[in-house]
C-alpha cells in the first residue's frame, strides 16, 4: 500500500473533499503538478483546470490556491459561477 496524506478541498460554502489520498494532480499556475506523500512544503495559486485525486475522483475548477506541508495538504478554491 503506498504512503498515503490529508487533504481537505474547502470552497466559501462548504467542504467539497476531506480524507487520505495517494496521488494528487493539480492545474498549477505556473503547469500541472503531483503531490504524494512526503512531498516538500509548497504553496501554489491554481489555475482553471481539474483537480485528480488517486486517478479517479475529478474536482473541476475556476481558480484557487494550495498549501502542502507535513503531509497535510489543503487547497481553497474560488467560488463557480454559472
Amino acid at each position: 500500500m503506498a504512503a498515503t496524506f490529508s487533504l481537505k478541498v474547502l470552497n466559501p460554502k462548504h467542504v467539497v473533499f476531506e480524507g487520505p489520498v495517494e496521488t494528487l494532480f493539480l492545474p498549477g499556475d505556473a503547469g500541472e503538478f503531483e503531490l504524494l506523500a512526503y512531498h516538500v512544503p509548497i504553496i501554489s495559486l491554481l489555475k482553471e483546470g481539474e483537480i485528480v485525486i488517486d486517478w479517479k475522483t475529478r474536482i473541476p475548477i475556476k481558480k484557487g490556491m494550495v498549501r502542502f506541508s507535513n503531509d497535510e495538504c489543503v487547497i481553497l478554491l474560488e467560488e463557480r459561477h454559472a
